[in-house]
């Protein structure tokens, strides 16, 4: 009962900030529309299809919206814990139910749950339009490329997994935010963490570096869920990857969830 209360709560909560439907809604555009850009202006490669690198990963290139629609995941989850810390609302909420787990297992699955359903509507438009343009675009049965589609295995993998991602990422969000209070900071940490390991990867020359350097950024290691195509080449296997995102995942809660222990008490 005390659970429910609280799920309750915390529903009320994000759906009357008004800033949480449009952010969830950036979430679906940003992300369908880019993919929907790469797409189309996409066109068969002139050389010989044996080559693997003439071939493109279509699957992941019509996801390429999610580099950009993570970022809305992130404030999505930010102000569902930071709000209350900056608006003092946070001891009404321990007033009305002082567990602390309970409270915060109510925020993340509220804030899951919202996310993956905006998520998958946004990677469910991205193949819509992955497979309309691509199709116009001459990437053909007959010149030997199947239509994307979720009957295809790998394809199913990538856009499932890439909906675990969005989940993983507002965890992991909601998990640093519990530990640092305050919208700013948390945002501005997210977004390193996230995007600075793959810049920092293309900078590096050496081989061995930048293999480990993209096995241990969230990003990169998690987005690797995506590929389709030429899997031996990658510095980790797509689920390995998502793994190395849920482990981040898994600290930040366990810090947030004790700090929230100790300073909330």
């Amino acid at each position: 009962m005390v659970a429910w209360r609280a799920l309750r709560a915390e529903w009320t909560k994000l759906r009357t900030v008004p800033s949480t439907g449009w952010t969830l809604l950036a979430l679906v555009l940003s992300t369908a529309a880019i993919g929907a850009l790469v797409t189309w202006d996409l066109e068969p490669p002139n050389c010989d299809r044996s080559d693997p690198a003439c071939d493109f990963d279509l699957t992941k290139l019509s996801l390429s919206g999610v580099y950009l629609g993570q970022a809305a995941v992130i404030v999505v989850a930010v102000l569902a814990v930071t709000a209350e810390y900056e608006a003092a609302m946070i001891r009404t909420t321990l007033a009305a139910c002082p567990r602390r787990l309970v409270v915060l297992a109510a925020k993340a699955v509220v804030v899951t749950v919202s996310v993956v359903g905006a998520a998958t509507v946004s990677v469910l438009a991205s193949l819509l339009a992955g497979r309309e343009f691509l199709s116009h675009n001459g990437f053909t049965t007959v010149a030997g490329y199947q239509p994307l589609s979720l009957e295809d295995g790998p394809t199913l993998r990538a856009y499932g997994g890439t909906v675990l991602y969005f989940g993983l990422v507002a965890l992991l969000s909601l998990g640093i935010a519990f530990v640092i209070r305050h919208t700013g900071g948390t945002v501005t940490i997210l977004l390193v963490l996230l995007y600075l390991s793959p810049l920092v990867s293309l900078a590096v020359t050496d081989p061995r570096w930048k293999e480990w350097i993209e096995q241990v950024s969230p990003m990169t290691a998690g987005l690797s869920i995506q590929s389709t195509l030429r899997l031996d080449s990658l510095s980790i296997s797509p689920w390995s990857g998502l793994g190395v995102l849920a482990l981040y995942t898994a600290g930040a809660l366990a810090a947030g969830l004790l700090l929230f222990r100790l300073r909330d008490a």
